[in-house]
């Protein structure tokens, strides 16, 4: 982050310094010496930053599991937690990527017209992904354990 004066100055927004206008660019394309002659400091962005797939705030993770709430009027319903949600788009990324291939397994099914070797080891090896991750996912015990999980997703290409 760059300092005038106190003042955060934005990358790519021109500024003018004593009546002296600078491009949107030079912040960028400047050495830190050039900047320096004109007060220009660099320092260190210190905003805390936080995954907000996962958490609401700085060291305020999501809910994790399913609850039940109770309104004071009106019919209980689920709110659903990270592993819920997880699990979920996990099985949708399953589906959209065997989707692409569905045709063959009906084509055999109903005129018995083989299935390439390839597309049955593709398609094992994505619901084999799915399980895995759906497995892990509903086993964690915390949100940085659900983070770890999520983050090692592998699914495999098909060979075209």
């Amino acid at each position: 982050m760059f300092l005038l004066n106190g003042n955060s100055l934005p990358l790519d927004t021109p500024f003018t310094i004593d009546g002296t206008s600078y491009p949107a660019n030079w912040l960028r394309l400047t050495s830190i010496e050039e900047k320096n002659a004109v007060g220009i400091t660099e320092v260190a962005d210190t905003q805390v930053t936080y995954d907000d797939r996962f958490y609401w705030g700085v060291d305020n993770p999501k809910q994790l599991e399913d609850i039940t709430v109770t309104p004071d009027q009106g019919d209980p319903y689920t709110q659903y937690g990270l592993k819920h949600q997880w699990i979920a788009q996990v099985k949708d990324t399953a589906n959209k990527l065997l989707s692409q291939s569905d045709w063959m397994i009906i084509r055999k099914v109903e005129r018995n017209v083989d299935v390439p070797a390839a597309t049955t080891t593709y398609r094992q090896a994505v619901i084999t992904e799915c399980t895995r991750l759906a497995t892990g996912i509903a086993g964690c015990a915390d949100v940085p354990a659900l983070i770890a999980v999520v983050t090692t997703q592998n699914w495999p290409t098909q060979e075209q």
